[in-house]
């Protein structure tokens, strides 16, 4: 039975995981290693089936922008059915597996399996949300802002505080938010000052409701 969109999760099913696995084959890659190129031509979707890799895109002096991070049962490469060239780089944040369908293997695994067709068409309509919220924060938001609502996004709410799921150094909320890691140092220190914000065991906790502006 076709799962309704409204509940369809960024992970495959298990069901569905097990029926693509039988196409393509299994690759590892160590940490730091890069699985895609911004720019490629290859059109092969890639399921995650343990360690975590992250989606960035690359300005020409340098600056990486992250996008999203995948763990086990996300896919990636998706956005390449068009025929274009890959729109952005993935890069493994550990040792990394993964199962590599072709594009010619998934086309035919999309005629066969709707389920996996809906899947991918939820997905894709998540990320153009996605990344239209990112470029109206780039566009309207301070620094200040942008950082809340990666700090938000990012944080579990546990008793009376927010935890971030992840251990983020300065410089990887940097590459989310588009700022330089000296900008998101001081704001942080004042955040902390403030008694607003703490690290704990490598993540960082938010114990109160952050200020609407800085």
């Amino acid at each position: 039975m076709t799962q309704h969109p409204s509940v369809v999760d960024d992970a495959i099913s298990k069901s569905l995981l097990a029926e693509i696995g039988k196409q393509g084959g299994t690759r590892n890659f160590p940490a730091h290693a890069i699985l895609i190129n911004e720019g490629d031509d290859t059109d092969s979707l890639y399921i995650v089936l343990s360690g975590r890799v992250k989606a960035y895109a690359s300005s020409e002096e340098g600056r990486d922008v992250v996008l999203g991070e995948m763990g086990p049962g996300e896919y990636f490469g998706e956005l390449s059915f068009d025929g274009g060239r890959r729109s952005v780089s993935v890069m493994a944040l550990e040792p990394t597996s993964c199962r590599v369908v072709p594009g010619e293997q998934l086309r035919q695994f999309l005629a066969d399996h709707p389920d996996f067709a809906v899947h991918l068409a939820v997905k894709l309509s998540r990320l153009v949300r996605r990344l239209t919220e990112q470029v109206k924060s780039l566009a309207l938001q301070d620094v200040y802002g942008r950082m809340v609502r990666v700090l938000m996004e990012l944080s579990d709410p546990v008793d009376d505080e927010r935890i971030v799921r992840q251990k983020l150094t300065q410089q990887d909320i940097a590459d989310r938010v588009g700022s330089s890691r000296e900008m998101v140092n001081r704001v942080l220190k004042e955040l902390a000052t403030g008694g607003y914000v703490s690290v704990r065991d490598g993540r960082h906790v938010i114990h109160r409701k952050l200020p609407a502006a800085w």
